[in-house]
């Protein structure tokens, strides 16, 4: 196949993966992650494989932080483990059963909010503070997310060039 076709492939799934970082429906940092292997192997290119293993594993645990950092500032805002465990339960619930680009979201904030009230019923201002601790944390997600997928896009780019 034709290195230049195997470049634009690569630079594609870059930017896919970097928009992916903000839009749930894309998997992120995995299609950019495609983008880097595709590009090291796929072409003669003299990427060193210190990055192909530094993506690799910024990749892994951008998949874990994607749920430990929304339930972590969470109890930063106020949250008790009650909204923690429901921020990680609400998300894959989300994923699951609401249909809609956003659906993790939805039931990431609907968990920790619900999960607080369970705690606390009476307390909807702390379960409200819990949820925006949620939110925050998910920004964090997605920040770190974007900054290793634009790593991911510059790296391959310059090693183009």
């Amino acid at each position: 196949m034709d290195t230049t076709l195997i470049q634009i492939v690569c630079i594609i799934l870059l930017v896919l993966g970097m928009i992916g970082t903000f839009l749930p429906v894309l998997p992120g940092l995995l299609l950019s992650l495609a983008g880097v292997l595709i590009y090291k192997f796929g072409t003669d290119a003299p990427l060193s494989m210190i990055y192909v293993w530094i993506f690799v594993f910024l990749t892994a645990m951008s998949v874990v932080l994607n749920y430990v950092i929304p339930a972590r500032t969470n109890r930063k805002y106020g949250g008790t483990r009650w909204g923690s465990v429901g921020s990680v339960v609400g998300t894959i619930a989300g994923l699951l059963f609401i249909p809609i680009p956003f659906g993790f979201l939805i039931g990431m904030f609907l968990g920790v909010f619900i999960g607080e009230l369970l705690h606390d019923a009476s307390d909807k201002k702390k379960a409200w503070n819990s949820t925006k601790g949620a939110f925050i944390g998910f920004l964090y997600g997605t920040g770190f997310n974007f900054i290793v997928g634009l790593a991911m896009f510059l790296v391959v780019l310059i090693d183009m060039f």
